[in-house]
């Protein structure tokens, strides 16, 4: 039988080793203990029967007490059995750290190892370039280096059409106009020195 102890948030952790302690301690007949990632407050006990249940969970600090109703493993199994996604990452991608030490920092990949599910990057707000490893479930992608070579591309090309533009007519801006040179001074008769210097 599951059964979903309730705990206090944040404390998770310590309230599953406290029960770990007390299970071993006491030789209960609990089989396995989880806390699922991204699922706070909450820890799964598994045991033969309530009372094995109750007695690993009774009078423990941060441990609030069983939920009434037990669960069964095909409800909770999309929580215990990770899901692998197609990691999207790639050499040259600006990405958001999400993860602590370096949480909310911009980033540049230089290396991805999807064995081992973490990538190589350099932090763009350090001054001196450190290669940092981080897993891959910390950090987000925020821009592509295709993307950016495509507007590169696109820029180029805009400027190169508005050069072509410019040498078909004299004096013709980018809006087709002729543009109107205003004189306000008088042209000088002998260059640019005075005739008494």
């Amino acid at each position: 039988m599951i059964f979903v102890i309730k705990v206090t948030t944040n404390k998770e952790d310590r309230a599953l080793d406290l029960i770990s302690t007390k299970v071993h301690k006491k030789q209960l007949q609990v089989y396995s203990l989880a806390r699922p990632h991204g699922l706070r407050g909450y820890i799964f006990l598994e045991a033969e029967d309530r009372e094995s249940a109750e007695e690993a969970a009774y009078n423990l600090p941060y441990v609030k007490g069983i939920i009434g109703k037990t669960v069964t493993y095909n409800e909770i199994k999309n929580m215990l059995e990770p899901v692998m996604e197609e990691i999207n990452i790639e050499k040259g991608d600006i990405v958001e750290i999400i993860g602590e030490p370096f949480k909310k920092e911009k980033a540049k990949v230089m290396r991805v190892d999807k064995t081992k599910g973490e990538t190589v990057v350099t932090l763009l707000a350090a001054v001196v370039p450190i290669p940092v490893t981080v897993k891959l479930d910390n950090v987000k992608v925020i821009r592509r280096e295709k993307e950016e070579g495509e507007s590169k591309e696109t820029k180029e090309k805009l400027n190169s059409q508005e050069k072509i533009e410019s040498s078909k007519g004299d004096n013709v801006n980018i809006l087709g106009k002729t543009p109107e040179i205003k004189k306000d001074y008088d042209e000088p008769t002998r260059g640019l020195i005075p005739e008494g210097f």
